[in-house]
């Protein structure tokens, strides 16, 4: 078990996975970066996208999260994220509908503060139907 790092993805209402696993790959605010065994302490923020997680050199699961932070030890990498749905729950359909609603409440807005949180919204539903998209071209 040396060679795997113990992966956690934490939701605001439940702990969803607790693994071990060979490899994951986080959406950081900087960029994707892999996690490993070993890998140098770090702490980053999560932005909308996917997680990948590998046994050996294959995705095994994949988890659209809308944003968080994660914390990387030698051991661990803690994913604390603000949704975590798996990739194949997600339907193009209803995220498409989403975004046209989204987009409906943006124009709507009568405030900075009711724009910002429909942005914010849009963005995660934005990248929902990105993550879509990747997964059908894989």
């Amino acid at each position: 078990m040396a060679d795997k790092v113990e992966f956690e993805l934490v939701s605001p209402e439940k702990l969803l996975k607790s693994q071990p696993v060979d490899m994951v790959v986080v959406p950081g605010s900087e960029g994707d970066f892999g996690v490993l065994a070993g890998h140098s302490p770090m702490i980053s923020t999560v932005r909308p996208g996917v997680i990948d997680v590998y046994e050996g050199d294959r995705v095994v699961d994949r988890v659209f999260v809308a944003g968080g932070f994660a914390e990387v030890t030698e051991a661990r990498c803690t994913v604390l994220a603000e949704e975590a749905v798996a990739l194949t729950d997600l339907d193009r359909a209803t995220v498409e509908k989403q975004i046209k609603d989204l987009s409906e409440d943006l124009d709507d807005s009568k405030s900075d503060a009711e724009r910002a949180v429909a942005e914010s919204k849009l963005a995660v539903a934005r990248a929902k139907l990105d993550a879509l998209s990747q997964s059908a071209a894989h």
